[in-house]
């Protein structure tokens, strides 16, 4: 990534702008991509990029990329208070029936959990 890429990413208002250079650089910018995320992090305040980087991570390659999605994912839940992204952030990680066997995956996935409560509030949470 050059300086002025690196400028621009800075720059970013909403995180189209890191997710465009994700989507556009995907086949070069491996070495790049904790600045990118990191980047889209401080930009995107809905999380709306965030769910999509990670969604689009997750459909190329889960295992290589997996630490920058469980990062995207994180800051997704954090920043999606109207849980407008949770809901196919879930299907696009976890796969349509999510719902099964989620008390097991609350237990050992962090992410899984937090999405999960946030979308299935009980007074009892697992």
């Amino acid at each position: 990534m050059t300086e002025q890429e690196l400028k621009s990413l800075r720059q970013d208002t909403d995180g189209l702008i890191s997710y465009e250079y994700l989507a556009n650089h995907i086949d070069t910018c491996e070495a790049d991509l904790d600045t990118i995320a990191d980047c889209m992090v401080n930009a995107d305040r809905t999380g709306q990029f965030l769910a999509s980087a990670a969604r689009y991570l997750q459909a190329i390659d889960p295992q290589r990329y997996a630490a920058v999605i469980e990062k995207l994912v994180s800051a997704t839940i954090d920043k999606d208070r109207e849980h407008n992204y949770l809901p196919a952030l879930m299907r696009g990680i976890y796969g349509e029936n999510y719902e099964q066997g989620a008390e097991q995956r609350c237990a050992t996935d962090r992410n899984f959990r937090r999405m999960y409560q946030r979308l299935f509030p009980r007074t009892d949470s697992l």
